[in-house]
């Protein structure tokens, strides 16, 4: 396959720190309007592969290419998030002392600074957008609370919304669902399956019911590459798989 036909687009990726190899020759293929789930034990490489498609880490060798021809290898994080790729790390960072709607806001507002955002006359079309981010993230009855009133689950999931405030075309959620309750877990996973309706997602997830929920694809990284790949049958079936994350 080549990377013009993709979304995302890794190949025979490698990286060392002080001699230790945490992704090991990684390929690994994201289509326009798909949702994977990566699985895999601590120290399989989870992160570090996050951080390559986000410009965080530099890899050692191989190709990283998003929406066909943009070779990531050549671009900062800054840069990769103009680009279109978002990315939600595991605990949520939300402005706590503003509003739901707010937050959105200055999400929305991309380089304006934050005292401006709040003070720009919205666009109808702006409106209209965190309209539809609210009903997206479940907060439209919860616009006007201070996002420090939000339980754990609603913040993360308030953090999501920011993300889709900057339009990307590839989110990265590291494990969306750690800490929260079995409605807020089940809720997540329709919330993530709405939103790749219109852009991929790429999860990271050690919850197995959250993955079984999610329906899509599963890879399972092991050693910095992928030890098997398919549905989540056939995945948790695979004998290394079982061996080396799901026998624990």
């Amino acid at each position: 396959m080549k990377a013009q036909d993709t979304l995302l687009y890794l190949d025979g990726v490698s990286v060392s720190f002080d001699g230790f190899r945490a992704i090991n020759n990684l390929s690994l293929v994201l289509q326009t309007g798909e949702m994977r789930a990566i699985i895999g034990p601590n120290g399989a490489g989870k992160t570090t592969m996050m951080d390559i498609i986000t410009g965080k880490t530099k890899p050692d060798a191989g190709d990283v290419y998003f929406n066909g021809e943009v070779d990531l290898t050549r671009h900062d994080e800054a840069e990769i998030a103009l680009l279109g790729i978002g990315r939600k790390f595991q605990k949520p960072t939300v402005f706590e002392s503003h509003t739901v709607e707010d937050n959105l806001v200055l999400a929305l507002s991309g380089p304006r600074s934050a005292f401006s955002a709040l003070f720009h006359k919205q666009s109808a079309n702006e409106a209209e957008r965190i309209e539809d981010i609210l009903y997206t993230i479940r907060l439209n009855g919860k616009r006007d609370w201070l996002a420090a009133n939000l339980s754990h689950g609603q913040k993360q999931w308030l953090e999501i919304g920011m993300l889709l405030a900057q339009d990307p075309k590839l989110l990265l959620v590291d494990e969306p669902v750690a800490g929260m309750t079995d409605a807020e877990t089940a809720e997540t996973a329709k919330l993530l399956r709405e939103i790749a309706k219109t852009r991929s997602v790429l999860v990271v997830e050690h919850d197995m019911h959250f993955v079984r929920e999610l329906d899509v694809k599963v890879t399972c990284l092991h050693e910095g590459s992928v030890l098997a790949e398919g549905s989540l049958d056939f995945v948790s079936n695979d004998q290394r798989v079982i061996e080396v994350y799901l026998g624990r």
